[in-house]
């Protein structure tokens, strides 16, 4: 006879009772993590979670089976999968489940998951999702980003300890230019760096700005680092995502879980930290220690209130030297815009979307 169902649990979550379905079904058997301890790890870090998502629209990544050995993510182009990105507020939602309407660059529109109190990161946990895909933007205003997202993604030969030497560089390059960044571990071999920005500038004029931080630093580092779109171009070197920043694209939040087998977790890092850790330092298990030791390492990054009365005042940066910057490699340089995600329309001043190889018009 099949085992009997365990009962389904129900958790306190600041005055909100969550309920959490199978509570015992593990979710990364190579660690022997439960559905339960994922949803635990997310209340134990709650400040933290709730401050990266807080009033953003949110797509939620879920793992429904848990991620075992050969599971795999739908993406646009297979849409079969074991798991998948819930764009949409799914049916059934609770009523204290905030929504918030985005447009993606299709023109269609969706209602997505808004979070506003930690019971719905709980309730979304409870439906498999391990990650959190927060847009950066406030539901208040959904044309204007308030983050500034840098994206330092290793390539095939490189790895974390690459991005981590030229994270200096690019701390050096932001304050120069009057902004400071707070790092975070991807939770996978990358590193990312976020900036508050004020809510004043479009989708893109902030990728139009993260374009010149990343030829600006591919100038400084140019055997470590590139901005080249195309990955027959990269080489072994640490690629600055600089269309992290466009509308519809998103980066995994602070306190996320990955997929991976060791169920690792987006960290973020002191300054100090980024040369002496590694991605495997952090998962559901040791997290939660290390939040109750550290605090929230991210909270600059959260509205004034969002993350808890200690949290410090936000300081939110201009982007107008990074614009300045882009003006100054038009004109001395004569750059030109790079291009957008594939299954974005042909956008204004954008050069052709064509892999260099099959370029057929590009000088040999």
């Amino acid at each position: 006879m099949p085992a009997a169902k365990t009962p389904a649990v129900e958790l306190e979550v600041r005055g909100r009772t969550v309920r959490v379905s199978s509570p015992d079904k593990v979710y990364f058997p190579a660690r022997g993590v439960t559905k339960l301890q994922v949803v635990e790890y997310f209340l134990a870090v709650g400040d933290g979670i709730l401050g990266a998502l807080q009033d953003r629209p949110t797509t939620l990544e879920r793992w429904p089976k848990g991620v075992f050995e050969g599971a795999k993510l739908a993406t646009r182009a297979d849409s079969t999968g074991d798991a998948f990105y819930q764009k949409r507020v799914p049916q059934g939602a609770p009523d204290y489940v905030r929504t918030a309407r985005i447009a993606f660059p299709s023109g269609r529109t969706a209602d997505e998951v808004c979070p506003s109190e930690l019971a719905v990161v709980a309730w979304a946990a409870n439906l498999g999702t391990i990650t959190f895909h927060p847009w950066p933007v406030r539901s208040a205003d959904v044309e204007s980003p308030d983050q500034l997202r840098i994206d330092l993604d290793p390539q095939p030969g490189t790895d974390y300890a690459d991005a981590a030497r030229v994270a200096p560089e690019l701390r050096a390059l932001l304050q120069e230019l009057g902004l400071e960044g707070t790092p975070k571990t991807s939770g996978g071999r990358g590193l990312h760096v976020f900036v508050p920005i004020q809510p004043r500038w479009s989708f893109t004029q902030a990728r139009r700005a993260t374009i010149a931080l990343g030829r600006e630093l591919e100038r400084r580092m140019p055997d470590q680092v590139t901005i080249k779109w195309w990955k027959e171009e990269r080489g072994q070197k640490i690629f600055i995502d600089y269309n992290q920043m466009a509308r519809d694209r998103t980066i995994a939040s602070a306190y996320s879980v990955r997929a991976n087998p060791r169920a690792t977790v987006s960290a973020p890092l002191r300054w100090e930290e980024v040369p002496d850790v590694t991605p495997n330092d952090f998962d559901v298990t040791t997290m939660p220690a290390r939040f109750a030791e550290v605090g929230d390492l991210f909270a600059a990054l959260a509205v004034d209130g969002d993350a808890g009365p200690d949290a410090p005042a936000r300081t939110e940066y201009s982007i107008e030297p990074l614009l300045e910057l882009a003006d100054r490699d038009e004109r001395d340089h004569g750059a030109q815009d790079l291009p957008y995600p594939p299954e974005y329309p042909k956008m204004p001043g954008e050069p052709k979307r064509v892999q260099p190889s099959r370029d057929r018009d590009r000088p040999r």
